[in-house]
């Protein structure tokens, strides 16, 4: 019998898998768990309907995040430090606080995608980057002033 995953399911299968396995595994487990449909051309128009609007939707979030890269790149945040002697710089800039920055100029950035190779403690300027979408990165500049 065929079936149409509609829940990942280890070992077994995808959601949205197309898989022919054994008649009373697919009634007696997979259907009745919830895991998969029985193929039919209903169960397959759906499918090709949901995979249609998922493609679509992700097209239109890898549009919003190419036009919030060309933003983010022409932004340059400032930051005055503490320093000490020689401008040696007291601490430095973490993701925290480039996100609260950024939240203040109107941009909702997430933490985790905030990318520092190196700790921000030496004055000038910087390059962060910042992941906005999988193989779509923004390079934002920092300043550090004292």
């Amino acid at each position: 019998m065929e079936v149409i995953f509609i829940k990942d399911l280890k070992n077994q299968g995808k959601k949205g898998e197309i898989k022919n396995v054994k008649d009373g595994y697919a009634e007696n487990f997979l259907i009745n768990k919830g895991y998969a449909v029985k193929k039919t051309k209903e169960a397959l128009s759906k499918l090709n309907y949901e995979q249609k609007k998922k493609q679509e939707e992700e097209t239109i979030k890898q549009e919003q995040a190419l036009k919030l890269k060309q933003e983010l790149e022409k932004v340059v945040l400032e930051f005055k430090v503490k320093t000490g002697e020689h401008d040696k710089v007291f601490g430095s800039v973490t993701p925290k606080q480039i996100q609260e920055s950024l939240k203040t100029k109107g941009y909702k950035i997430e933490k985790n995608t905030i990318n520092l190779q190196n700790s921000l403690s030496t004055l000038g300027f910087h390059n962060v980057e910042i992941m906005l979408y999988p193989k779509i990165t923004a390079t934002i500049k920092i300043h550090i002033i004292k």
